[in-house]
């Protein structure tokens, strides 16, 4: 029995979400290739990002074990058919790709292949990849049941039906992809604001400490023969500016570090950065996660950011003598807590310590994830910076 138009929509509809779902480049183009191979039931499928230089900048295949691949070698050139799709950007549906005057042949390592769907995506007029197919195993509309097409010799081949859903799907691939490039260039932005703020950030303070480390170190050295006594009082303060340098450039240090997100995961990351504020200052700082599921990465990487503005304050500007962290799961979300036992603030003054706390910008991250921050705090009392974010 074939596939009805509810159920063949609900699969269209299925491998859409599922391109949406995704914010990374790679993700996407993984996505995109899966989702294309499974709805239009073939033994093959591919996606090519071109380069400026005749080649491409990303290549993912999907039915190829991780061994073919290696054993295929590098990366294929835009030549002959998948250059037509790119250069001409039109369609290209092949009922044996092997002749074609335009086949180059391929790595004796490569798959034989017979049946080719091929589609350019186009972002406007500008064409941003190149997704194909290879041997339909199924005739159109057949049933998942029925046993397959012989192989290459005898494939199914592609049918017009075919070329129209995959060009609706490469339609949607294109808004994927272009959102999943804008995305990556935000963040990329974002870094470098960042790495801009702490340089300011280093100037200003590590800079200051420097200056007046050697004034003092001049004054000391001026009092030596003369007044004893007060050179000395001198040469401790020089001790003491040396220790508040070394403890701003150890700040910044851990800072700059790129965060290993997209390897190690929220928690690991949160851990091993609070294990090196520990060593790096005289207050114990501690982590606790409990069982905090994986979070789209926007909102990773606005939970880190949030808990490193927010131990940076009580490490620097609180004097406290504890720092606890905790990231929880809170539904399909999390919640990430910072608390301290520090000085404190009043609450009725949030302008001016937002301010100089930098709860702004951690607000700012919180809503752009669809997160919410909370702060608690009195003199005397400590601090707890909390940010709930939703489930994805």
């Amino acid at each position: 029995m074939s596939q009805g138009p509810r159920s063949g929509l609900a699969a269209v509809s299925t491998a859409l979400l599922a391109m949406s779902r995704h914010l990374e480049v790679r993700d996407v183009l993984k996505t995109i290739v899966a989702s294309a191979r499974e709805l239009l039931d073939a033994q093959y499928a591919a996606l090519g990002v071109p380069d400026d230089h005749g080649g491409f900048a990303q290549f993912v295949v999907d039915g190829v074990s991780e061994e073919q691949w290696r054993a295929i070698g590098p990366l294929p050139r835009q030549h002959g058919i998948l250059a037509a799709m790119l250069h001409e950007a039109r369609p290209e549906r092949l009922a044996d790709v092997r002749k074609d005057p335009r086949f180059e042949g391929w790595p004796s390592a490569h798959p034989d292949m017979s049946d080719f769907l091929g589609l350019p995506i186009r972002d406007g007029d500008e064409v941003i990849g190149a997704l194909f197919l290879a041997n339909k195993l199924r005739p159109a509309g057949g049933d998942p049941a029925d046993p397959p097409c012989p192989g290459p010799e005898g494939s199914c081949g592609f049918t017009e039906d075919d070329e129209e859903l995959l060009s609706i799907l490469a339609q949607h691939a294109a808004i994927a992809l272009t959102n999943a490039r804008l995305y990556e260039r935000s963040r990329e932005l974002t870094i470098a604001e960042e790495r801009s703020r702490l340089a300011h950030e280093l100037h200003d303070a590590v800079s200051q400490k420097l200056f007046s480390l050697r004034l003092t170190a001049q004054a000391a050295a001026a009092l030596v023969d003369r007044d004893p006594a007060r050179a000395k009082g001198e040469l401790h303060q020089v001790a003491v500016l040396a220790a508040e340098a070394a403890d701003e450039l150890r700040a910044a240090v851990v800072e700059l570090r790129p965060a290993a997100l997209d390897e190690d995961g929220l928690v690991a990351t949160l851990r091993t950065h609070i294990q090196v504020l520990d060593r790096a200052h005289t207050a114990r700082v501690t982590f606790a996660g409990h069982g905090v599921r994986v979070l789209p990465a926007a909102q990773e990487e606005a939970m880190l950011r949030v808990a490193q503005e927010a131990l940076h304050n009580a490490l620097r500007h609180s004097g406290a003598q504890h720092v606890d962290v905790t990231l929880e799961r809170s539904g399909g979300g999390a919640v990430l807590r910072v608390t301290d036992d520090g000085s404190g603030f009043d609450p009725k003054g949030i302008r001016r310590a937002g301010r100089h706390l930098g709860l702004v910008s951690m607000r700012d991250r919180a809503s752009g994830v669809g997160g919410a921050l909370t702060v608690e705090s009195a003199p005397g009392k400590g601090t707890t910076i909390e940010l709930e974010v939703p489930g994805g």
